[in-house]
């Protein structure tokens, strides 16, 4: 079972996806730092002076603080043009991945019947 283990984890790239998730929650953590602390002030100043995270709707006893969405929205852009910048400089484009060589070999046969008809 151990065996199984370890091959399972070593095939399908677990210790690399594992990897990846514990960077991506370190750079979330800088990104949202980044907006909380930096550019959330200055769009504030910028607006003269609103504090996003002290935006709030009361309705009752409810507190509906629309701030911290608008915050978590500006986290979620920075870090998807980041990745976007990150994929374009490693040379990889964001979209579908090269057909596999059993693919590529399927396609050349298919390309050799069509000849054939």
């Amino acid at each position: 079972m151990l065996a199984n283990l370890k091959s399972f984890l070593v095939r399908d790239n677990v210790l690399a996806l594992a990897v990846g998730i514990i960077i991506g929650g370190a750079f979330g953590k800088i990104v949202t730092t980044m907006v909380d602390k930096l550019i959330m002030p200055i769009i504030g100043i910028l607006l003269g002076g609103v504090n996003f995270k002290g935006l709030e709707l009361k309705i009752g006893d409810s507190i509906i603080g629309y701030g911290e969405v608008i915050q978590a929205i500006f986290d979620f852009l920075i870090i998807g043009i980041v990745l976007y910048f990150l994929l374009k400089a490693a040379g990889q484009k964001p979209g579908p991945p090269a057909p596999t060589p059993s693919e590529a070999l399927l396609a050349e046969i298919r390309d050799e019947l069509k000849k054939v008809k």
